[in-house]
């Protein structure tokens, strides 16, 4: 028995240690491309910015993570959710839907992508090409301007996610565009 169990000790330590590793290299090999840079945003925290101007249309960066399935995507936007409510520095939910069964979790250190804000007014977008999420240009974005686009959150717990983007489209919340006439009634 003691036998059994320190091999599957052994597994199960090899096993994390070899995540660790893989985590750790993906950490050193973060997301990027030749049109951002991440800067300090006066909407939140931190920002991705155009290191050049780009041209409507284009790829800008792709949105990476973890593949999971949808009931793991539903326990962790509760998570997300609850530690944003604790602590509103945190940004609430990183989750996309990549297809029928798995979504994206882009909550992790290499994803360069979840550092882009949310705007009312959004300069981006997001597209699903081909089982990978990108954001793509809505239109040309000057070298310098700040990368946006909408989160697109439900109207569900909408006072829950304040917009901080300012602009003159600002509804005062991060939610879809089709949810605004919602807030006026």
């Amino acid at each position: 028995m003691a036998l059994k169990v320190a091999v599957g000790f052994y597994l199960i330590y090899t096993v994390i240690k070899l995540e660790h590793s893989i985590l750790l290299n993906m950490k050193l090999q973060r997301t990027t491309s030749p049109f951002i840079s991440v800067k300090s945003s006066l909407i939140h925290g931190r920002g991705v910015f155009a290191k050049k101007n780009v041209p409507k249309g284009t790829k800008i960066i792709e949105y990476v993570g973890k593949k999971i399935t949808k009931k793991q995507a539903e326990e962790l936007v509760t998570i997300s959710i609850n530690r944003h409510k604790k602590d509103k520095t945190v940004g609430a939910v990183y989750i996309f839907e990549l297809n029928k069964k798995y979504d994206i979790d882009g909550d992790v250190p290499y994803n360069t992508a979840r550092l882009i804000n949310h705007s009312c007014d959004p300069n981006c977008e997001v597209e699903n090409i081909r089982g990978k999420i990108w954001i793509i240009a809505l239109k040309d974005i000057a070298r310098g301007e700040e990368i946006f686009y909408n989160y697109g959150y439900d109207y569900e717990d909408f006072e829950d996610h304040p917009c901080r983007c300012k602009t003159n489209r600002c509804v005062g919340y991060i939610m879809a565009e089709e949810h605004w006439p919602k807030l006026k009634k």
